[in-house]
């Protein structure tokens, strides 16, 4: 019997050129960590990575009911059609610049920044349970590793790399991913 591949190489390329690497801070009870990954296209061509449904479905651990690009109420599900809604209201839009939004209790920040014709991509999630932050370093980890392989294989290629989500992500190296953001964020 031969192996089943149940990766995509794209994706385990992305996850393991990025060394485990991340910051968290802690502010009024609540936890912050800090990730940050160079993507080859502009802030412009990323911010729509960062807000539209059709693009964050490609990447993203969760989708939303309608684009991230307007400060308000919004639902999003890990899998459109399946899952329950889950609260997800935009805080701040400065296109393309930086996205604010709540995910459950959570938030999220994004910025971008030009960077070397490219863009500079950093994500700020505050939690309150500090205990989650290996879950969130090795579930970001590998979403990001998603999101730099659909970067560098073009957004519009049928072929593009698609995201990890759910069980998933344990074939990506989750857990140990997971145990080395715990140790290093201890």
């Amino acid at each position: 019997m031969s192996d089943i591949v149940t990766t995509d190489p794209r994706i385990t390329d992305q996850i393991a050129a990025n060394p485990v690497a991340a910051t968290l801070t802690e502010e009024d009870g609540r936890w912050t960590l800090t990730m940050q990954r160079r993507l080859r296209h502009s802030p412009a061509k990323v911010w729509l990575l960062l807000t539209e449904p059709d693009q964050l479905v490609r990447w993203s651990p969760i989708v939303p009911d309608r684009a991230f690009d307007s400060v308000g109420p919004a639902t999003a599900r890990e899998n459109p059609g399946d899952d329950d809604a889950v609260d997800a209201e935009v805080l701040a839009v400065d296109p393309p610049r930086e996205l604010v939004h709540r995910w459950r209790a959570d938030v999220l920040r994004w910025t971008l920044e030009p960077a070397g014709g490219g863009t500079l991509l950093t994500v700020h999630h505050t939690f309150a349970d500090r205990a989650r932050t290996g879950s969130y370093g090795a579930g970001w980890h590998i979403c990001l590793g998603a999101l730099a392989a659909l970067d560098a294989h073009g957004f519009d290629n049928e072929d593009a790399p698609r995201r990890v989500v759910g069980g998933a992500s344990l074939d990506y190296g989750w857990q140990d991913l997971h145990d080395a953001y715990a140790a290093a964020l201890a």
